[in-house]
């Protein structure tokens, strides 16, 4: 009688089983309840894709910030405004180290001044090395509203590794041309410092680094007599005077507008 019993519920468990499986919508179309559904995208915004600023800008009182990027101006408030201006090549002053950068969209207009200046903030003590001015209105209003702060220019991230020297003033070089290896040097782009050997010396220096613009300056080196041939002065020499850079393919170009060049390679 058990047995019995048993399979006729398993038989009532196998009918609702199937009759779960299958169906028939109002149409009268079949359709099947374990049918895969279509799943909801979500867009994931990854902020390592974010564009770099390469100048920073902050203020007090009242609270403001602006990043500059190769694109956008972002112009930001305590308040949670957030204006996005267009991107603008600056007017350069002829004497001194002051850019003025005019901007405008359809319902605000901005000039942004940033002189090469030390600054320090009025809340945090903290010094800068350049001073910002900030003068912005809606378009209806008559009068500029003005802001000072400070900022500072963010030095590529890209320059922040080991790298060795390959080509001097167009020409690949060797151990032979050096006493004891070749110039290498470690850069330090948070700090804006590097170090390493020029060939025969220990060196250390500092970067200025602008926006298009790379210095190595302060550049010292340890007074090792060195052998004769040795290209440690053409090197030394050619790294201090260079003022632009260029990045790719695993390679850093300094070179200068009188076509002195120094070629490194990136190395792990």
């Amino acid at each position: 009688m058990k047995k019995i019993v048993f399979n006729l519920f398993a038989l009532y468990f196998l009918m609702m089983l199937a009759s779960c499986n299958s169906g028939k919508n109002e149409n009268g179309t079949e359709f099947s309840v374990d049918e895969p559904k279509e799943i909801e995208k979500t867009v994931v915004t990854d902020n390592q894709n974010e564009e770099k600023a390469y100048f920073i800008g902050t203020g007090t009182e009242p609270f403001w910030d602006i990043k500059l990027t190769n694109s956008t101006f972002i112009f930001k408030t305590i308040d949670g405004d957030s204006i996005s201006l267009p991107s603008v090549e600056p007017i350069r002053a002829a004497d001194s180290n002051i850019k003025l950068y005019r901007t405008k969209t359809d319902l605000y207009e901005f000039s942004i001044t940033i002189s090469q200046s030390e600054c320090t903030n009025a809340m945090s003590g903290e010094k800068s090395p350049y001073k910002v001015s900030i003068e912005y209105k809606k378009n209806e209003d008559l009068t500029f509203t003005k802001i000072n702060g400070c900022g500072h220019y963010v030095t590529d991230y890209r320059l922040h590794d080991i790298w060795v020297l390959e080509e001097l003033n167009g020409k690949k070089v060797g151990i032979a041309d050096f006493s004891k290896e070749l110039p290498q040097m470690e850069v330090n782009a948070k700090e804006n410092t590097f170090s390493g050997h020029a060939g025969c010396n220990r060196m250390n220096g500092q970067l200025f680094f602008e926006k298009g613009l790379l210095r190595f300056v302060n550049v010292v080196t340890t007074r090792m007599m060195c052998g004769p041939g040795n290209k440690e002065g053409e090197f030394v020499k050619a790294l201090s005077s260079s003022i632009h850079y260029k990045i790719e393919n695993n390679r850093l170009t300094l070179s200068n507008p009188d076509k002195t060049t120094v070629v490194f390679k990136k190395v792990d």
